[in-house]
């Protein structure tokens, strides 16, 4: 059993301390569902986010699928291009919203919710694999800091299953 532990102060301090442990949390554990749900968790314990998880790509049918999270229940399906998940996998890159109430096609699955950042998970050949969704009952919550660290976050994901 794996316990995640965080003394850091600071939002970077907590990234540094997390990730080396994610990434020993979910070494040598093959089941993608499995390590998402602990890396949601992780999350969640370590910054106290209102929601945080994972949608997964359906490419047959262009949508998103709730994957593992952890917070209040979520929209189970968002269409390609569609709010700000939909829209990172139409782009291609990671979207910080300071304020969901500002961007256009928010999909509010909680009216709770007031800023969200969507890190797209790629496999090895750049395929959409997830994207990873979090968001926060504060506006300006997310920030370059975080998509830097969720980035790497998400590279970590693909180096073990993509």
């Amino acid at each position: 059993m794996h316990t995640i532990q965080t003394g850091g102060t600071t939002k970077v301090e907590i990234y540094q301390e997390i990730l080396p442990q994610i990434e020993s949390l979910i070494r040598g554990e093959p089941d993608l569902r499995a390590n998402l749900a602990n890396i949601s968790a992780v999350l969640k314990a370590s910054f106290g986010w209102l929601w945080v998880g994972f949608y997964l790509a359906d490419h047959n049918r262009r949508e998103l699928v709730l994957g593992p999270f952890q917070g209040p229940p979520a929209c189970t399906r968002i269409a390609y291009g569609r709010g700000v998940c939909g829209r990172v996998w139409e782009k291609g890159s990671t979207i910080v919203v300071e304020d969901v109430n500002r961007y256009p096609g928010h999909i509010a699955c909680s009216a709770l919710s007031q800023s969200e950042i969507v890190v797209p998970v790629w496999d090895k050949t750049r395929r959409l694999m997830a994207v990873l969704d979090a968001d926060a009952e504060t506006t300006g919550c997310f920030n370059g800091t975080d998509a830097h660290y969720l980035g790497r976050l998400a590279e970590i994901v693909m180096r073990y299953h993509g």
